[in-house]
């Protein structure tokens, strides 16, 4: 369970633990079984068989079920198939899933599948952004990448396990899976940049803007940039499976360039806009909303400051959270409890490796009955508390790497855990993307004052319609603004 926590915290992507990203808050490849039928009302392409269809109704109840627009959808799905025409694999069959996630992703079943975020629907600018993702999900597929990944483990495993158990040399076998570990994330670096460099291809072989892609991660990282608060995207450390997005960047542009100059291809910008106007932007109340620097849930009735300098996802079955250099993590939840079933072993059966039986504390928070405790593994101390709320249970852990006890901010964190007022809950309303026409006179700061946005309304003006500072806008084009 404690492994299983750490790599809930790791996936701040809003992916669920079993799955890998790759384009951006990551989009990716996973790594799944290749054998189910498509459902009849999926949009596709033709002919070819796709994976489990249990496992693909799991995978989207993950991500929020799938979220109906039509309109998107059906550009999506002709986005797709235009991209599979000009692919090297033009047999291939893809059915594309838009999911119902304000978490900015994309990613690809081997078997063809492809899933795509109204998060990252939203961020795209243009089709021959949206694309340029798509092309890249196609091209992990026809490269066949999850299958090399999954062999390339599967021999890192063995031979590291060979050594420890049969040559009786477990120093050296923990010493080689740790090597093997690098290798594979080395590994899969390189086929993202492999994905990339033969996505920019088919965009342009498709008649898209082949520097589509560039703008798209660009945006990606400026947005990226202020959820960590900082002045430029954060880098992935050594072990990231994922480049950097500023070396993507750069490949994707010297890709763009050696097919041609700036002014190829067509990026729909209009087209792109029409079929957007109108879809739900960030969290969606009935799971949770983040508000400043406040998470509350009016379904649950519960709300909690958010811990200075942690960053958030709201995912549809927990609350992940993490600093920018990772060194803390948070992760709240809700917990089955049977009726009569003591708080600190409820703790213990969702949390049953190493809990320190001293640590074990009885408290009262706002008025609701809980219990905390510490576990500590070999780089990282745990800080767990769980808390009756009504007929409810719910689960607040803090994860500090290293030495540091993050106790103290821990109970900041928990103590600041309260009831929503129901005026407070009625005044939450969702978000939705609206697109409107610049007029003559219109400027940036005029369109950006009229988001509904909880800080630097310019600043995410700009990022999420491709701009600079600086920018003048051009009457008589389409621009996105948030609104409820």
């Amino acid at each position: 369970m404690r492994a299983k926590f750490a790599r809930r915290l790791i996936a701040l992507g809003g992916l669920a633990a079993a799955l890998a990203g790759c384009a951006g808050e990551q989009t990716g490849t996973i790594l799944a079984p290749a054998t189910i039928a498509v459902p009849a009302q999926a949009p596709r392409t033709t002919g070819r068989r796709m994976a489990d269809e249990a496992d693909h109704a799991k995978l989207v109840a993950s991500f929020g079920g799938e979220y109906r627009a039509p309109a998107t959808l059906r550009l999506l799905t002709e986005v797709t198939d235009r991209l599979v025409r000009a692919s090297e694999r033009p047999d291939e069959a893809y059915a594309v899933t838009l999911l119902d996630s304000p978490v900015v992703n994309a990613f690809a079943l081997p078997s063809g599948r492809l899933y795509v975020t109204r998060g990252l629907v939203a961020l795209a600018s243009d089709t021959s952004e949206v694309a340029a993702v798509l092309a890249h999900e196609i091209a992990h597929v026809t490269l066949r990448h999850a299958t090399a990944r999954t062999e390339m483990a599967l021999r890192s495993q063995l031979v590291s396990r060979v050594v420890a158990d049969v040559l009786n040399d477990p120093a050296t076998g923990a010493q080689m899976e740790s090597q093997s570990k690098v290798t594979l994330a080395r590994f899969s670096r390189d086929q993202e940049l492999e994905a990339d460099a033969a996505g920019v291809k088919t965009l342009a072989g498709a008649g898209f803007d082949p520097f589509g892609a560039a703008r798209f991660l660009n945006a990606l990282n400026r947005t990226t940039a202020m959820k960590n608060g900082t002045g430029s995207g954060a880098e992935p450390d050594m072990l990231a499976t994922h480049p950097g997005t500023a070396e993507r960047i750069n490949l994707v542009t010297r890709a763009a360039r050696r097919i041609g100059a700036p002014g190829l291809g067509v990026d729909e910008r209009a087209r792109f806009l029409a079929a957007i106007d109108g879809i739900a932007y960030g969290d969606n109340p009935g799971d949770g909303m983040v508000r400043g620097n406040r998470f509350l849930h009016p379904s649950l009735g519960i709300a909690f400051e958010i811990p200075d300098g942690i960053a958030v996802e709201n995912t549809r079955n927990a609350v992940l959270g993490t600093t920018r250099d990772g060194s803390r993590r948070i992760l709240f939840d809700q917990v089955e409890s049977s009726t009569g079933r003591s708080l600190d072993d409820v703790l213990k059966a969702t949390w049953n490796d190493g809990i320190d039986a001293a640590s074990i504390e009885n408290r009262i928070v706002g008025g609701r009955p809980a219990v905390f405790a510490v576990s500590k593994g070999k780089d990282w101390t745990f800080r767990l508390a769980a808390i009756r709320v009504g007929e409810g249970t719910f689960r607040m852990i803090m994860a500090a790497k290293g030495s540091a006890d993050p106790d103290a901010a821990f109970r900041r964190w928990v103590d600041s855990l309260s009831g929503v007022d129901p005026d407070e809950a009625r005044s939450l309303k969702p978000l939705h993307l609206r697109i409107v026409t610049a007029s003559s006179g219109d400027t940036t700061e005029q369109l950006a004052a009229r988001m509904v946005v909880p800080d630097r309304a310019l600043d995410r003006f700009l990022a999420l319609n491709g701009l600079e500072r600086g920018a003048v806008l051009k009457p008589g084009q389409g621009y996105k603004l948030i609104e409820e």
